[in-house]
């Protein structure tokens, strides 16, 4: 599919996807690109890059240029790539907020070489090392305002993708950032929540380590995430971040009232109702 792909950041799901196309057949050189040369050579001993060059020297030799880098620095870097490419090259992200982007690539004149996409899996790992063989398989991506994109590099994107066992969502900037608070920005805000209230009630770490069992660990998993990768993503996401936290924080409210009131009916009412998600998630 491409001759030379670059991977701006070479970190879990750079790596997975470079992983992937090697695995695939669908890329014969990847190219890192990193602000450390500490990550380059790792990905070169992990054998995730085949070499490691500027992101000028990239892009120039690049068909395809994949940004997987944290939101706050997308942007700038975005903007740098599609000012050094070709119309013959092709440009996507990997990032978890989109609005604020797509936005700012609105009206670059090379705008329709762009795919805003956001692979929905991730774990709380970071760095080459992290990089998962198939990791994409039977998960969805959303791909952000297809229209401003050429045909031709849409579906060619799409096909990548589908190649990787991945089921495509078509949504506006918008209304992405708006669910993707929902189902996965809360989920971190929780887990780190929840991680801070152990740590601080909880004095003796040997007590955690002895008796948290699988609930607990699964819970609080994704807290070993990196800050540096989420405290952007909430800022840049921030008004409807405060909107489901305001939901959630009103929902532990409901909890906390039944307790206090030792209103058993109704809590049990609360946690059936929760159940209903079984109807969407297995």
């Amino acid at each position: 599919m491409f001759d030379n792909v670059t991977i701006v950041g070479v970190g879990l799901i750079s790596g997975s996807l470079a992983l992937a196309l090697k695995e695939k057949g669908l890329a014969k050189n990847i190219i890192g690109v990193s602000r450390t040369k500490e990550s380059t050579d790792k990905a070169l001993k992990l054998g995730i890059i085949d070499e490691a060059l500027s992101l000028e020297e990239a892009v120039k030799k690049s068909d395809f240029i994949y940004v997987a880098i944290p939101v706050d620095v997308t942007v700038a870097v975005a903007l740098q790539i599609m000012d050094l490419i070709t119309p013959q090259q092709i440009v996507a992200d990997a990032g978890s907020t989109k609005y604020v982007l797509c936005q700012a690539l609105a009206n670059h004149p090379l705008r329709k070489r762009f795919v805003a996409t956001h692979p929905m899996w991730g774990t709380e790992y970071s760095g080459p090392e992290s990089a998962v063989r198939g990791a994409f398989s039977g998960r969805s991506c959303v791909i952000c305002e297809k229209d401003k994109t050429d045909k031709e590099v849409a579906e060619k994107i799409e096909s990548l993708y589908k190649t990787l066992g991945m089921n495509i969502v078509y949504m506006e900037a918008e209304n992405h950032d708006i669910h993707a608070a929902y189902v996965s920005h809360i989920s971190h805000i929780t887990s780190f929540a929840l991680a801070n209230t152990v740590l601080e009630k909880e004095k003796e770490e040997d007590a955690i380590f002895e008796l948290a069992g699988g609930g607990f660990e699964s819970t609080v998993r994704l807290a070993k995430s990196n800050p540096s990768m989420w405290a952007p993503i909430f800022m840049q996401n921030r008004e409807n971040v405060l909107d489901v936290l305001n939901e959630h924080i009103s929902q532990l409210r409901k909890f906390k009232s039944c307790l206090e009131k030792e209103n058993y009916e109704y809590l049990k009412e609360l946690m059936q109702n929760a159940n209903k998600i079984s109807r969407i998630i297995k």
